[in-house]
């Protein structure tokens, strides 16, 4: 059978090393998912690119944290789920919100909830949105560039999510008191 080790700064190769020393000095400590993805440096080299780069766009901290959740929680993630939630809390999501976002229930603030549905018909449909969708987003005052950001963030946490799916990531101590399981929306 094959496994996916998590990789530490002894057992990766220099490359996915040199990698995970951008990890240890941006987290303070080796998140499991890099430690795995360590196995491809490239694939965490792409991770952590698309990761500084989706930080740079116009959203709130907030929204990205929707976008993220809402592919986390679409995708199955418990890992992400996991990580994200406290990742959600620190970067100022609500209480409400957050459980709202690990359980499928919706979220208070009506642009918000606009800004999740249209993350969840970009995962669901494929990037097929229906021009109703795009509307949305635009009555509720998003931008052509949201749109396109919503991808970006979609195709980040695909990266992470599908990796862990693959390998069955380890959740680190510190994420255990969010670890979750996908149930039947509220």
């Amino acid at each position: 059978m094959i496994t996916f080790p998590v990789h530490t700064l002894k057992t990766a190769s220099e490359e996915g090393k040199a990698r995970l020393e951008i990890s240890q000095q941006s987290y303070g400590s080796i998140p499991n998912l890099h430690g795995v993805m360590a196995g491809s440096p490239t694939m965490l080299e792409a991770y952590q690119a698309l990761n500084k780069i989706f930080m740079k766009n116009s959203l709130s901290n907030v929204e990205r944290n929707i976008i993220w959740m809402t592919a986390n929680y679409e995708n199955g993630c418990t890992y992400c789920m996991a990580a994200h939630s406290l990742i959600a809390k620190m970067s100022g999501v609500n209480e409400s919100d957050l459980n709202a976002l690990r359980t499928g229930s919706e979220l208070q603030d009506s642009k918000l909830q606009t800004l999740r549905e249209f993350t969840r018909h970009v995962i669901a449909e494929r990037g097929w949105v229906a021009p109703e969708q795009l509307e949305a987003m635009e009555a509720a005052g998003y931008t052509n560039e949201t749109v396109l950001d919503v991808i970006l963030g979609v195709g980040m946490k695909t990266l992470s999510n599908y990796t862990n799916h693959v390998a069955n990531t380890p959740l680190d101590d510190g994420f255990k008191d969010y670890e979750w399981e996908k149930r039947a929306a509220a």
